[in-house]
């Protein structure tokens, strides 16, 4: 599949957003490390909330025609795309009340319940956002349920970074926000190790024999579907070199887990605590965005068997 920007940038934005606002409720509720003040809360809130709007702008831009947006909440019933829209209008107004119930001290109650249905609607919004791919059966590479599993952990994965990098602003005690941001990467890099052996698999790819249902012998293309590049060559034919991908999912890993991970240490350490905090939120989202292109790149859709492709 052809990698789109937009797409990537919000699927990566977005889902810091999501996990930094769900992960900031626990660290209220529970009031990890001391606890956030009333305008730290808020001023997280509203970072994480800027990320998911600006994200979920962002990939009206891959539409061929933008204003026809507002269609994709029209079919709820059968479209992950829809009820990903859905749910993410449904998260804002409760996310919006949360923090509103945070700045004005309501009632204990009322904050509670707007912040654990936001963090919920949270998750399900991003669970959406992988199903969307996880769903669609032509595309081998993504009809599995490590798609929305991988989306989730990497969201919150960075997310937790983030929130570790308020903690060491505002001072707290940053062991909670540490062990929280190293059990969420680790089962990240855990689900993402899986999913590249998985997709490796050569048996699960579909062929042009089991298309044709001609088993017997090896069938080939003889003449390919069209003689010029068509919006279908041009979407669903982008290739990328097998020796480029290896090299990638070591940046991946690097970049994603190693890298933030090696940071950790650095700020339980309490050595530049912030400076390393700010380097493994960096290094996080850069690495989370290569896995995205990543994610697109090695993905084949079966329309490439009319097309010349052995298999996908």
């Amino acid at each position: 599949m052809h990698p789109a920007f937009s797409v990537i940038f919000f699927t990566v934005a977005s889902g810091a957003g999501f996990g930094l606002i769900s992960l900031l409720f626990i660290a209220d509720f529970f009031k990890l490390g001391g606890g956030f003040s009333r305008e730290q809360l808020v001023i997280g809130g509203l970072m994480a909330m800027g990320l998911i709007v600006f994200g979920l702008l962002s990939s009206t831009f891959h539409l061929a025609n933008p204003k026809n947006a507002w269609r994709a909440f029209s079919r709820f019933r059968t479209s992950w795309l829809s009820r990903e829209g859905v749910f993410a209008v449904v998260f804002m107004p409760l996310a919006l009340v949360y923090l509103l119930s945070i700045w004005f001290d309501a009632p204990q109650a009322l904050r509670v319940v707007s912040g654990f249905l936001a963090a919920v609607m949270a998750w399900i919004t991003v669970f959406s956002t992988g199903m969307i791919y996880a769903c669609l059966k032509t595309i081998r590479q993504w009809n599995t349920p490590l798609v929305p599993a991988n989306y989730l952990a990497l969201g919150y994965a960075s997310g937790s970074l983030l929130l570790l990098l308020g903690a060491v602003v505002a001072g707290l005690d940053t062991t909670p926000y540490i062990a929280m941001s190293a059990l969420i990467m680790a089962i990240a890099a855990v689900l993402k190790a899986i999913y590249y052996f998985w997709i490796r698999s050569p048996g699960l790819s579909p062929t042009i024999n089991t298309a044709t249902g001609l088993t017997r012998a090896k069938v080939k293309l003889l003449d390919t579907g069209h003689t010029h590049g068509t919006f279908l060559t041009q979407e669903f034919g982008f290739q990328i070199a097998r020796q480029q991908a290896s090299l990638l999912k070591i940046v991946v890993f690097a970049l994603g887990f190693i890298v933030p991970g090696l940071m950790l240490v650095w700020v339980f350490n309490q050595e530049s605590g912030q400076t390393a905090a700010v380097v493994a939120v960096l290094a996080g989202i850069v690495g989370a965005a290569v896995e995205r292109w990543l994610f697109f790149a090695e993905a084949r859709h079966v329309v490439n068997l009319y097309h010349g492709a052995q298999r996908c």
